[in-house]
C-alpha cells in the first residue's frame, strides 16, 4: 500500500547544490517521521537526516551545516537541501518513512536515488 517516490538525484560538481524530495502515499494513517539515509559502495547504510512530524530534526555530523531537511505534513513530503557537496557525499540516497497505521507503527524504504558528486 505504501509508496515512496524519490526525486532530485543526479550528477553535481563538488561545491554545488542539489535538492531531493520524497513523497509518501498509500495506507498511511499518520506520519511520525521521515528522513534520508545513504549508502556508498562498500559501506553500510547510514543516517543523513530525519525530521518528525513536529519538526524535530536530527543530522549526521558529516552533513551538519551543509544539509537541511524539511517537511510538508499536508503533502506527506520530505525534502533534503544539500549544499557544499563533497565527493564523499556520493551515494544512493534512500527515503525513509516512519508511520502509524490504524494499529501499529512501521517503517518503509524508498527505492533510492543516486547522487554523484564529481571532483
Amino acid at each position: 500500500q505504501v509508496q515512496l517516490v524519490e526525486s532530485g538525484g543526479g550528477l553535481v560538481q563538488a561545491g554545488g547544490s542539489l535538492s531531493l524530495s520524497c513523497v509518501a502515499s498509500g495506507g498511511i494513517f499518520s506520519i511520525n517521521a521521515m528522513g534520508w539515509y545513504r549508502q556508498a559502495p562498500g559501506k553500510q547504510r547510514e543516517l543523513v537526516a530525519t525530521i518528525t512530524s513536529g519538526g524535530r530534526t536530527n543530522y549526521a555530523d558529516s552533513v551538519k551545516g551543509r544539509f537541511i531537511i524539511s517537511r510538508d505534513n499536508a503533502k506527506n513530503t520530505v525534502s533534503l537541501q544539500m549544499s557544499s557537496l563533497k565527493p564523499e557525499d556520493t551515494a544512493v540516497y534512500y527515503c525513509n518513512l516512519n508511520y502509524s497505521s490504524a494499529w501499529s507503527q512501521d517503517i518503509y524504504w524508498g527505492q533510492g536515488t543516486q547522487v554523484t558528486v564529481s571532483s
